[in-house]
């Protein structure tokens, strides 16, 4: 065998090419290898350079798409209703000039970053000892200023912040334990004495539900259909519709469904107030004056979209039962459409956190929550005692359950007893609804301190009352988040001397959103976004704590929250509709005998009525706030300070989301 060949054998060689290899054909079989190594390396480039060139062009398509939606957000937005036009103004005002004084320092910034004066040197510097230009004087000047004046003052502003947050970071921590420690105990509220007779109706105390409402016109007929299958005997219920609405025709539409609802044999009455005062507590202390009221043992609230399962009483009213002290017996809440958009999903974060954690511990522990307002039996008699409802707050459901605590009455919360409603779907009405519940808390307790100082409660429950419930709870969360990253840390990038350690930004915000995100662990991924938005929403929250706190002029503003209308029983909605269609006519030319054309006509207008198209609105405090943190980023570049450059940009990218009206229910 030749030594220049190489033989290769396979014992099996079915479906193997046998090659024999010479060494002059080995050279050229490796140089044809080399010229397509290097000819697929070409291409291999060319291809990663056409896929850079292209996305240039992408970028500046997507930019100017970008752009041109925002542009036709601002034309089309409604303007006209801007909330800083009537409310905000002062805060709006301080951001403006923030902003203003940003943009500013970030043109000097860039001045003296092109102009490479040296800022390293601060302490050396002697303006006598050299001579320079006027404008390099005063920036240097400028420096050592802020680093012994405004630097210290910005530091000790933040370590309080954080210091706050310690303090709220460790309120939620030990609410988390208790609730572990409730799951783990598997510890529920429990039922004493023997349940009612179903045979015999007497046994059953008497129960009067009353469903406030106020141009409900998306929700009128659910919330009405809901409380009138609540399975109860008919002698020992009584239900009361509250309506409030100022549209005539809307009234007729109530008036004529509770008609029907009552030839069906269901005890129901339909109230109009003439004197519209005092909101909801107005409508309820109204409806409670009543003289048939003192018939009744307890009331069940049900606002306007809440739709109860039929054994909602069944399942609550007996709690009470040996337990002459409990004066309310809560239900929880579940949202019919916590999925339909990124900000219901954001809301319901919140509030699970509130029902799960907050309102469970509480109750175990010290038989003592706020209130929600609706979805809650109560004893008559507590609410009597307590002073009934009153319309000194927009927190009216607050304000009766403080004063029911100060009366030693005792709350009981049921976790696993939920009631459908559903979440405010766009911006707008989140953030009015925020507002009244940021402010009214702050306003009751102005009027509740002398009221707790004075009580005969122990002393631990004054404390949890003033420290935990109103100033922990109410005031601080929106004072550090607020102050912390929407003012000290985009004044720390023009105030390099007083930067904000990195486990500050990185660790606060992470740690409390994960602390308020483990009562619903399937919204993991909505992490980060709900970390952003928690610093959006902390601008609102803030002012409406100021307003609340100082009683300025939007802290007494009610605003209905919008309704859509959903409901999961669908199937009762479409009942209720057709019973309605079916007896609609025939119901206003009964009982209006001498004007049923005239009602007929207007009625028949009604169903088809033109409404305005809807828009989205701009904000421009949210807007300001964006300019403000990107224009704080952009200085943050510029000195390469790293994780607050990005937590910065998508920060003020937050703001601009929400500042467009970009986030919930899309209607322009």
């Amino acid at each position: 065998m030749a030594p220049s060949s190489v033989v290769v054998t396979i014992d099996k060689s079915s479906n193997i090419s046998l090659v024999e290899l010479n060494d002059s054909d080995t050279s050229v079989f490796l140089e044809k290898q080399k010229t397509a190594s290097t000819k697929q390396f070409s291409w291999t480039l060319l291809l990663k350079a056409h896929r850079i060139l292209s996305f240039f062009p992408w970028a500046a398509m997507g930019f100017s798409k970008t752009i041109k939606s925002v542009r036709k957000r601002i034309a089309l937005s409604d303007n006209g209703r801007d909330e800083v036009q009537y409310k905000e103004k002062i805060i709006y005002k301080f951001i403006r000039i923030f902003l203003a004084i940003s943009i500013i320092g970030l043109l000097v910034e860039f001045i003296a970053y092109f102009q490479k004066w040296d800022l390293n040197f601060i302490h050396e510097f002697n303006p006598t000892s050299e001579v320079m230009g006027l404008m390099h004087w005063s920036y240097m000047s400028w420096i050592s200023f802020r680093a012994e004046y405004i630097a210290p003052f910005i530091m000790k502003l933040s370590e309080f912040c954080v210091v706050l947050f310690m303090i709220q970071s460790l309120d939620r921590f030990i609410l988390g334990l208790g609730c572990f420690w409730i799951k783990l105990k598997n510890i529920k509220p429990k039922i004493d004495g023997e349940a009612y007779d179903i045979e015999d109706a007497s046994s059953f105390p008497m129960v009067l539900v009353q469903i406030p409402m106020c141009d409900e016109r998306e929700v009128y007929q659910q919330a009405i259909a809901s409380a009138c299958q609540l399975d109860w005997p008919k002698d020992r219920i009584l239900i009361q519709v509250l309506d409030d609405s100022s549209d005539e025709l809307l009234q007729i539409l109530i008036r004529n469904e509770v008609n029907l609802w009552r030839d069906k044999g269901i005890n129901i009455i339909y109230r109009h107030r003439f004197i519209r005062t005092g909101y909801k507590a107005g409508n309820l202390h109204s409806a409670m004056s009543c003289d048939y009221v003192k018939d009744y043992e307890f009331v069940a609230i049900l606002d306007a979209d809440f739709q109860p399962n039929p054994d909602f009483l069944t399942l609550t009213v007996p709690h009470f039962q040996g337990k002459p002290d409990v004066g309310l017996v809560q239900a929880r809440w579940s949202f019919v459409n916590k999925d339909e958009n990124l900000l219901t999903r954001l809301q319901n974060i919140n509030l699970c956190f509130h029902f799960e954690v907050e309102q469970q511990v509480n109750s175990h522990f010290l038989s003592f929550f706020g209130f929600n307002g609706t979805a809650g039996v109560w004893r008559i008699k507590a609410l009597e005692e307590s002073g009934g409802w009153l319309e000194r707050t927009t927190v009216e459901d607050m304000d009766i359950a403080v004063r029911a605590h100060l009366h030693g009455w005792k709350f009981i919360y049921l976790n696993d007893v939920k009631v459908l409603c559903e979440l405010p779907e766009s911006y707008e009405a989140y953030k009015k609804q925020q507002h009244r519940w940021h402010s009214g808390p702050m306003q009751l307790f102005r009027l509740c301190l002398p009221a707790i100082l004075k009580s005969k409660i122990s002393k631990w429950k004054k404390a949890n009352l003033i420290f935990l419930f109103f100033l922990l709870r109410k005031l601080i969360l929106p004072f550090y988040s607020f102050t912390l990253f929407c003012v000290i840390l985009p004044l720390t990038m023009f105030i390099p001397e007083a930067e904000l350690p990195i486990w500050v930004i990185c660790y606060v915000p992470v740690t409390m959103s994960i602390l308020n995100i483990l009562p619903a662990p399937k919204a993991f991924p909505f992490l980060m976004p709900y970390l952003l938005f928690e610093n959006t929403m902390s601008v609102t929250k803030f002012n409406a704590m100021v307003s609340g706190l100082f009683q300025l002029g939007s802290a007494y503003e009610w605003v209905v929250t919008k309704k859509t209308g959903r409901s999961s029983e669908s199937d009762l909605l479409a009942f209720a509709e057709r019973e309605s269609k079916s007896f609609n006519e025939e119901k206003i030319q009964r009982r209006l005998s001498e004007s049923g054309l005239e009602m007929l006509g207007k009625l028949k207008e009604q169903e088809t009525p033109a409404v305005p198209k809807k828009k989205n609105r701009i904000y421009r405090k949210e807007l300001a706030l964006a300019f403000l943190l990107l224009t704080a980023a952009t200085r943050s570049l510029l000195s390469a300070h790293g994780i607050h450059f990005y937590f910065l940009l998508f920060q003020g990218l937050s703001f601009l989301v929400v500042g467009l009206d970009l986030i919930g229910e899309q209607v322009a």
